[in-house]
């Protein structure tokens, strides 16, 4: 499992697809217990892709995030709790208007104890029938992340009046908050 130790807390990581990164990456900056979320690639054969690269669907990465977290604040199963409400995880290789293999929703594991969760908290979704299909996330290992180009960092708070941010981005964002406001950092 990948940990970090710090003089105040240990934190893991997790590596999270679910459609365009922004949408992520805009969720768990407001999760509690959350300290970093960085967009980038990963899943792929491609050393060092650009966004470009990507996006054309030959990289075989998707978009994905990458969350440190403290488990002690916010465990692995509620991440997943939130990743699975606020994107399709019934469709592949799709996320509304975003088609092709690099928007597909994808749980890259740090470790066998994330990889169990994962498969625990997908049954669980199944089982409560939470969605009217099946769902078709991948489950897979972690290899290697690729960090986004900057200008994909932190973009739905650097451009929140953009079309595809209000359309797309922002009924995301408010999903969480009205779904998970028990798991909303507190100003």
């Amino acid at each position: 499992m990948a940990t970090q130790t710090t003089t105040e807390t240990t934190t893991q990581t997790a590596t999270l697809g679910g459609g365009c990164f922004w949408c992520l990456e805009a969720v768990y900056q407001s999760v509690q217990g959350v300290y970093e979320v960085t967009s980038g690639y990963s899943g792929g054969f491609v050393s060092e892709p650009t966004y470009r690269q990507v996006c054309s669907g030959t990289t075989g990465h998707a978009e994905v995030v990458q969350v440190r977290f403290n488990p002690d604040e916010i465990s692995f199963a509620d991440l997943l709790r939130i990743f699975f409400a606020i994107h399709d995880p019934t469709t592949r290789d799709r996320q509304g208007a975003d088609v092709g293999p690099q928007y597909r929703s994808i749980i890259l594991t740090h470790g066998p104890e994330q990889a169990a969760t994962a498969h625990q908290v997908i049954e669980e979704l199944t089982r409560e029938g939470v969605w009217p299909a099946p769902i078709v996330t991948e489950v897979s290992e972690f290899e290697r992340f690729w960090k986004a180009e900057p200008e994909h960092h932190r973009y739905f708070e650097r451009y929140p009046r953009m079309p595809y941010c209000q359309a797309v981005v922002a009924p995301k964002v408010a999903k969480f908050r009205s779904g998970f406001a028990h798991l909303m950092k507190t100003p």
